[in-house]
C-alpha cells in the first residue's frame, strides 16, 4: 500500500447504477448500491469477524482493535500501541479470527519496524492480554511494502501476506540479488501458508502439503513473485484466492488463482522480473509466472490496488459472483467477474470513497469498506 495520504473530503456519490463500464462483449450489470457508515473508526486497516460474535472488529492503523456493535458503538478490545511503528506503511496492518472463534491473530510492523504475527486467545468476548504468543517475526529491510492480510483459508490453515522488504524495485540491501519476489530463500515478496498450532519449541506447523514443505525453499511459502500483497481474499463458494498487489511505478495488479489450480500453491506472479503483465527489468523468473487478471495503469490515476472479495451475499443479488475492488488514489468501487480465469466482465459500481485501505465480509457474505478518513462502511442496495 503507499504511503497514506492526508485526510480527504468524502466525495460517497451513492446510489447510482451498478456498473457503466464494461469490457467489450460483457453485460452491464443491473441495480443499484449505496455506501452506509457504519462506525467512524480512526484510520482502519483491516476487519475480521468472529464466529459466534454478531459484533464487526476492526484493526485501527495506530495500534488498536475495536469491536463494532450492531448500534455502531465502537469499544476497544486490544491495544498495542505502545509495541508498534506507526505512519506510513507501517502500523497495526492485519486481523483475523481461528475459524471457532477461539483465538485473535494480528498483524504489525514493531517498534524496530520488523514484522510480527502474534496469538491471543479469547475468554469470552474478552481478549485474554495474558496468553499473547508469538507466532511469526520477519526481518524487514525498509519501512514500506509489509503486507499485513491475515486470513484463514478454506482448508483452516492461516495465510499471511508479506511484501518484498520496500524500497523500490526489490533490490539493494535486505534484497536478494534476483529480488526477494523472485527468492525461495526468504519469506519476503510472498503469501505463506502456516498451521499455528505449536510444533514442540516452533511457535507454528508447516502443512505437509506446502509447495516447498520437502524441497528447495522456505517451508512457509504458499505463494510467490509478489511486491505487496496488501490485501487478498478466498471466495468463500469456490476457494479461489484474489490478490490485489501493489505496484511500482506504473501498474497495479489484481491476480486470480482457482482452487482447481491449487489456489495459488507454489504460483509464481512474476515480481520483480513483471510489474502486472509488462516486463520491469531483464532477466528470467522462478519458473513460469502467472499473468495479472487485472492490470490497473497510473497514467489512469491508479496508485494502490485494494481488495477486494466476491460477493456472496443475498441483498445485493446483481453483485453475486463479482469480485469488488478499488484503488486507494482512485476511490471508485469496481468489480469484475471471470470465467475459466479470463475476464468477462468488469466496471464500476458507481460509488465512490476517499482513502480506501481494505474491505471486510461479514459471516453473511456482505461487503464492508474502511476508509482511513472516514471509517466503516457497508456496501448497501440502495
Amino acid at each position: 500500500m503507499s504511503a497514506r495520504l492526508s485526510a480527504a473530503t468524502l466525495i460517497a456519490a451513492l446510489g447510482v447504477t451498478l456498473g457503466f463500464a464494461a469490457c467489450s462483449g460483457a453485460q452491464t450489470l443491473r441495480g443499484t448500491v449505496e455506501l452506509v457508515l457504519i462506525a467512524e473508526v480512526d484510520a482502519p486497516t483491516a476487519f475480521a469477524t468472529r464466529e459466534g460474535d454478531d459484533r464487526l472488529y476492526v484493526a485501527e492503523q495506530d495500534g488498536r482493535v475495536v469491536a463494532v456493535d450492531d448500534s455502531g458503538d465502537v469499544s476497544s478490545v486490544l491495544d498495542v500501541q505502545a509495541r508498534i511503528s506507526t505512519g506510513g506503511e507501517q502500523g497495526l496492518l492485519g486481523l483475523a479470527f481461528s475459524p471457532d472463534g477461539e483465538r485473535l491473530y494480528v498483524h504489525f510492523t514493531n517498534e524496530s519496524g520488523d514484522t510480527r504475527v502474534e496469538e491471543y486467545e479469547m475468554d469470552g468476548d474478552s481478549v485474554d492480554r495474558a496468553s499473547r504468543r508469538r507466532i511469526l517475526g520477519v526481518r524487514q529491510p525498509q519501512g514500506n511494502h509489509n503486507g499485513g492480510q491475515l486470513a484463514f483459508g478454506p482448508d483452516g490453515m492461516l495465510y499471511v501476506g508479506l511484501g518484498d522488504g520496500g524500497g523500490a524495485g526489490d533490490e539493494g540491501s535486505g534484497h536478494a540479488p534476483e529480488g526477494n519476489g523472485q527468492s525461495l530463500d526468504t519469506l519476503l515478496g510472498k503469501i505463506l501458508r502456516i498451521d499455528p498450532t505449536p510444533d514442540g519449541d516452533e511457535p507454528y506447523t508447516i502443512p505437509d502439503d506446502n509447495p516447498f514443505a520437502d524441497r528447495g525453499g522456505r517451508p512457509e511459502i504458499w505463494s510467490f513473485g509478489l511486491r505487496n500483497p496488501w490485501r487478498f481474499s478466498f471466495d468463500r463458494e469456490t476457494g479461489d484466492l484474489w490478490i490485489a498487489d501493489v505496484g511500482q511505478s506504473a501498474w497495479e495488479e489484481i491476480s486470480f488463482t482457482s482452487a482447481d489450480q491449487g489456489a495459488g500453491n507454489g504460483a509464481n506472479f512474476g515480481w520483480n522480473v513483471f510489474e502486472a503483465n509488462e516486463r520491469y527489468r531483464d532477466g528470467d523468473t522462478n519458473g513460469p509466472a502467472r499473468p495479472a487478471l487485472v492490470a490497473l495503469s497510473h497514467n489512469d490515476g491508479y496508485c494502490s490496488a485494494i481488495g477486494g472479495y466476491v460477493y456472496r451475499g443475498s441483498r445485493i443479488p446483481g453483485l453475486e459472483g463479482a469480485f469488488v475492488y478499488a484503488d486507494y488514489c482512485d476511490g471508485r468501487l469496481r468489480y469484475v467477474r471471470q470465467s475459466g480465469g479470463e475476464i468477462d466482465q468488469r466496471g464500476a459500481l458507481g460509488v465512490e470513497l476517499s482513502d480506501i485501505a481494505s474491505f471486510g465480509e461479514d459471516d453473511h457474505g456482505e461487503l464492508y469498506v474502511l476508509s482511513q478518513s472516514s471509517g466503516l462502511y457497508r456496501i448497501d442496495p440502495a
